[in-house]
């Protein structure tokens, strides 16, 4: 008779779970059962692009790459984007199903009410089940693996005395203006954004773009004075910043772009074997790692504002990093204000931040990006075993006191638990669900037949004291239980599994000179592999080796780059120079504005079908340049011009479009597409250069970029439009600085 093991949860933890103990075991060991509270499978990961009714929107964009974001055996499609919204995460689990856990009992839309361990002694566990209608069900199983979430209730921490008078929602809870600011909006305002770590800059990132999409798109905005609001956000600590797509050369001024995790974990630029960088962090550790995040994004961030920089007196302390695109920009432009501390209180329409007693004035609505309360996903089970795993809702770091990073308590027979921390990267969840297979398969963490390699990891193993004491420590890490790479090798060691080469050679990166050797799942496959699984394998490991190929061996990514990078105010110097008479020459001196917004249709229609079909039209800016030219027979006039650019991400194109004469926030018909040109030998270049065409009726565009990077941010640029035709001949060159 197979061992039976209840399962709570359809995430991809619960999912991977199920597939281990079905596949790296022999057929038949284990029977295994999932329950789900949701009506579908992807526990955070919705499945639709209409599905808003999760803790994730579905158009959330990952914020580590498909190649971090996957299992080792299943790979992503090919025309999927490098980083893949939620609701195509939700379809990738769902194909995860469909292929591994077919054996499965899926039960969904039942929620997991109690779990008890059997009371005559032998180890197993009575669970207690409830559908959404009311039907209650009692089943005994032999193990029980929690897989519930460490996404349990969001925290909202109580802000006033009196009820609220401007709207409070949780950021899981987010999805646009409309129903942030409700039906009865104010006039304008700021909208707080309280709570610093991911969620926080990522929020207060993402409301901005609303904010501009809403202020610059053509047609009716979707709220009232969209130009009267920005936001405010309250952060404890400086964060560090970085985009999605990074560069393994920051010191080039001509640097290539990766995926942000490509380079994170290269692994070739670190000693071996890998030591732990989380946990508790010395001042010493401190200073490393922030060298090295400031040497990723070129500076301590005070370019972009005094609010955001890391300065030096920060250098000591613990270092934070977010992710987002656009949200530094949107604070060097004015849109998103920062102040240090914590809010105090919330009343009326004022919020007070300790311990500067800043009061924050005309606030009008607040988003909490607070965090949640991990026990209330442990809330099926005994008292007397919260109390043994030491759960404690005061612990504002959510651990479990659990053996051998969080997978079992050597208390709680039969007890299992897979990606219940956080950050949980999809390899350290397969390597959990590894670990306790070969555990149960073996009889338990005291069986003599457990395998010598996890016999002697167990026997070194602190995880749990660790993990207490770090609870208490003032100099925790951002992520105390052990950074993803160390992680994944300590579990490898202990299932004695050996972690595969590339395929084949791989880019040579500094700083240390050598090929990139980047850690992915798949760079760990299990060692019972079918021919299809192998086929799988194999896949992830091209698709990863490509992408290292193409970002640094062409221009691949350096269009998002620019694009991101653009986003606000340049100031603009440009000479004209004509070589007819009838034309005067001159300069024109003012400024150009890239504002962001959600792509449009307008002048694509045909192609905005498809992109929409995806459920993302990509990005665009409004560009209005606007300043004084001085003509060379001493006229003085004021003129503006606007464009709209766009990147197309499927093409990984950046493109300029004219704008309609009776509507200039329309985009009318295509200008050029920029073509950037791969240098022969990048080392010794000074800038990016691209190029571009445009004939227009009998007038040819001849289009020159220069493009200067300092690491990740443009530091100025430069266009030069050579004209010819049958009555123009002159060439324009503009400089773009900040």
């Amino acid at each position: 008779m197979p061992k039976t093991v209840c399962i709570v949860g359809a995430g991809p933890s619960g999912l991977v779970a199920a597939k281990s103990l079905l596949h790296d075991a022999p057929a038949g060991t284990f029977g295994v059962t999932i329950f789900d509270s949701q009506d579908r499978i992807g526990g955070l990961w919705p499945s639709r692009r209409d599905d808003l009714a999760g803790l994730v929107h579905p158009l959330m964009a990952a914020n580590q790459s498909k190649h971090t974001v996957q299992f080792s055996d299943l790979a992503w499609p090919d025309d999927c984007p490098d980083f893949p919204r939620a609701w195509q995460v939700g379809c990738y689990l769902h194909r995860y199903f469909q292929t591994y856990c077919q054996e499965a009992t899926l039960n969904l839309g039942r929620r997991v009410e109690q779990a008890e361990p059997l009371t005559d002694g032998s180890p197993g566990w009575r669970v207690r089940t409830r559908s959404g209608d009311g039907d209650v069900t009692e089943q005994i199983f032999d193990y029980l693996l929690v897989a519930s979430g460490f996404f349990g209730t969001p925290v909202v921490p109580r802000l006033a005395s009196d009820p609220p008078t401007v709207p409070i929602v949780h950021s899981s809870k987010y999805r646009d203006l409309p129903g942030l600011l409700g039906k009865s909006q104010a006039p304008g305002g700021k909208i707080l954004v309280v709570g610093g770590q991911m969620s926080g800059v990522e929020i207060a990132g993402t409301i901005a773009s609303h904010l501009s999409t809403a202020t610059h798109s053509p047609g009716t905005s979707p709220i009232a004075n969209p130009e009267k609001y920005s936001v405010h956000h309250i952060t404890p600590n400086p964060v560090w910043v970085f985009p999605l797509f990074t560069t393994p050369k920051p010191k080039s001024p001509a640097p290539p772009f990766l995926p942000i995790d490509l380079g994170s974990y290269n692994l070739s630029n670190r000693p071996h074997p890998l030591t732990n960088t989380q946990g508790h962090i010395s001042p010493e550790a401190a200073k490393a790692v922030h060298g090295i995040y400031r040497n990723t994004v070129g500076s301590d961030q005070s370019i972009f504002s005094p609010a955001v920089a890391v300065t030096p007196g920060e250098m000591n302390n613990p270092p934070y990093l977010a992710v987002s695109d656009y949200y530094l920009e949107f604070v060097r432009a004015g849109l998103i204000s920062v102040s240090h501390g914590k809010l105090e209180s919330l009343c009326s329409q004022v919020a007070t931040v300790s311990p500067s007693g800043e009061q924050i004035g005309d606030i009008a609505a607040v988003v909490l990006a607070t965090g949640f309360q991990a026990s209330a996903s442990l809330s099926f089970l005994p008292a007397a075993t919260q109390e043994t795993l030491s759960v404690r809702e005061s612990d504002l770091n959510n651990s479990v006191a659990l053996a051998f990073h969080n997978t079992h308590h050597p208390d709680v027979p039969n007890l299992g638990f897979v990606g219940f921390y956080r950050s949980p990267y999809w390899g350290v969840m397969e390597m959990q669900a590894r670990f306790l297979t070969t555990l149960w398969l073996a009889g338990g963490p005291s069986s003599p037949s457990l395998p010598r390699p996890m016999r002697d990891a167990l026997r070194r193993d602190n995880s749990i004291e660790r993990t207490i004491k770090l609870r208490n420590d003032p100099r925790v890490s951002q992520f105390p239980m052990g950074d993803y790479a160390w992680l994944m090798q300590e579990f490898a060691t202990a299932l004695g599994l050996e972690r595969s080469p590339p395929l084949g050679k791989m880019p040579r990166m500094p700083p240390s000179g050598m090929e990139m050797n980047i850690l992915t799942p798949a760079r760990y496959p299990s060692q019972i592999l079918k021919e299809p699984q192998q086929l799988e394998v194999r896949e992830c490991l091209r698709q990863t080796e490509n992408t290292a190929w193409a970002g640094i061996s062409s221009a691949k990514y350096l269009g998002k780059a620019v694009f991101r990078s653009l986003l606000g105010e340049w100031k603009l110097e440009r000479d004209l120079i004509s070589r007819l008479p009838s034309h005067p020459s001159g300069h024109f001196s003012g400024t150009a504005k890239f504002l962001l917004r959600e792509g449009t249709n307008d002048g694509r229609e045909s192609q905005f079908d498809k992109l929409a079909e995806t459920g993302d039209a990509g990005m665009e800016y409004l560009y209005i340049e606007e300043g004084d030219f001085k003509a060379s027979n001493g006229l003085t006039f004021r003129a503006t011009r606007r464009y709209v650019w766009r990147y197309n991400e499927q093409k990984d194109q950046l493109s300029v479009w004219f704008v309609k004469t009776d509507d200039q926030k329309r985009a009318d018909y295509l200008f050029h597409a920029v073509e950037f040109i791969v240098p022969e030998d990048p080392d010794n270049e000074t800038c990016w250069r691209a190029k571009a065409g445009h004939l227009c009726i009998d007038d040819f565009y001849n289009v020159k970029y220069e493009f200067r990077f300092q690491a990740i941010n443009l530091t100025d640029w430069r266009l030069t439009y050579t004209v010819k035709g049958p009555k123009k001949d002159y060439t324009i060159d503009g400089t773009y600085r900040r």
